[in-house]
């Protein structure tokens, strides 16, 4: 951030051009058209159907962010224009083009709205809000699907080194998705079975995913009842949804689980630390939608409203943390120590 304080407001109150520039860009495919080999701005337009004069501007102001580089009057690769492309292993283009889709961003358009009211202005722009919305445009939900699971392809690997699942028989992935961290689980966990549970227009993708040990559930984790299991995965499903859905979300886990099972929370935690991070941009994102990030002692509290005891907290080093609870026993307080890992 400049430290001129004009120069700082002016960049605030203006910034949403860049980020529209690198949801283009990202829609274009222009990290797609881009080889190892630099290229003119001219070419670029032409594999990508654009207009020169106005790619040459939006490219002008993402490599002055880093993303995307000019030299020798040619466009080359950065490390962060790379993860625009599709081939890329940890690929962030789906991601990216999600944030732009037109229902995300007229939520952020109202999002005066939320503030005033505390409600999601995604209600208010989107019949049926955010899920409905996905739920009946499916070329949206692809989109909305393949960012959630480039996503976590960059998480998992720090989620399955950081935890240890072999102690579990039965593996429960509530709102999984496609199940990919799942399928990563049992890979894992030679010994365990699993059960992936999301809405029936969501199953229905992850057809391919089912075997001997991986079975499809379809259902809603608000009216219907969730499987028996030893240990429930929950990655990311929590800070879509205000206290009151979340509540009613973990009661349902609670009331599935044996008294020794594990919930098991895999979320990005709000730090204590005030000054710019991802996590507290997505907490706005969240407050559009109807969710929101949390502190460890927000989970903490959540749990015990719901017949559950936070347990530990473990940093996967791969921007998420593990936050473990337990059912709470008849003769157990229902908040105790915390360990932090």
């Amino acid at each position: 951030m400049a430290d001129n304080p004009v120069e700082t407001l002016l960049q605030l109150a203006a910034g949403h051009y860049l980020p529209r520039c690198l949801h283009a860009v990202a829609n274009l495919g222009v990290a797609d058209a881009l080889d190892n080999t630099p290229q003119p701005v001219s070419a670029l337009a032409q594999a990508t159907g654009s207009d020169p004069a106005a790619l040459d501007r939006a490219l002008r102001i993402l490599s002055a962010n880093g993303v995307f580089e000019f030299r020798g009057g040619c466009v080359v690769h950065t490390p962060e224009s790379l993860m625009l492309r599709s081939d890329h292993p940890q690929s962030m283009r789906s991601l990216v083009r999600m944030f732009g889709l037109p229902a995300f961003w007229a939520s952020v358009g109202q999002l005066e709205y939320s503030i005033r009211s505390g409600q999601p202005c995604a209600d208010k722009v989107l019949p049926g809000g955010i899920w409905g919305y996905l739920a009946a445009h499916p070329d949206d939900s692809r989109i909305f699907d393949e960012a959630m699971t480039s996503k976590a392809h960059g998480q998992i690997q720090g989620v399955i080194t950081a935890y240890d699942f072999s102690i579990f028989s039965t593996i429960v992935d509530v709102g999984g998705g496609r199940g990919h961290l799942l399928q990563s689980v049992l890979s894992e966990a030679q010994q365990a079975s699993g059960i992936l549970f999301d809405q029936s227009h969501v199953i229905e993708q992850a057809a391919g995913m089912a075997s001997d040990r991986l079975r499809l559930q379809p259902g809603d984790f608000f009216n219907d009842v969730l499987p028996a299991g030893d240990a429930y995965l929950l990655m990311e499903v929590i800070h879509d949804w205000d206290d009151t859905a979340s509540k009613t979300i973990l009661t349902s886990v609670r009331r599935a689980a044996h008294e020794h099972s594990k919930v098991l929370l895999i979320e990005a935690i709000l730090p204590d630390d005030p000054g710019p991070n991802w996590p507290r941009t997505l907490d706005i994102a969240m407050l559009a939608i109807g969710g929101r990030q949390r502190t460890l002692p927000d989970y903490s509290q959540l749990f015990s409203q719901c017949g559950l005891a936070m347990t530990r907290a473990i940093d996967t080093g791969a921007g998420v943390s593990i936050v473990e609870a337990s059912p709470i026993q008849a003769d157990q307080p229902p908040n105790g120590a915390v360990a932090r890992l």
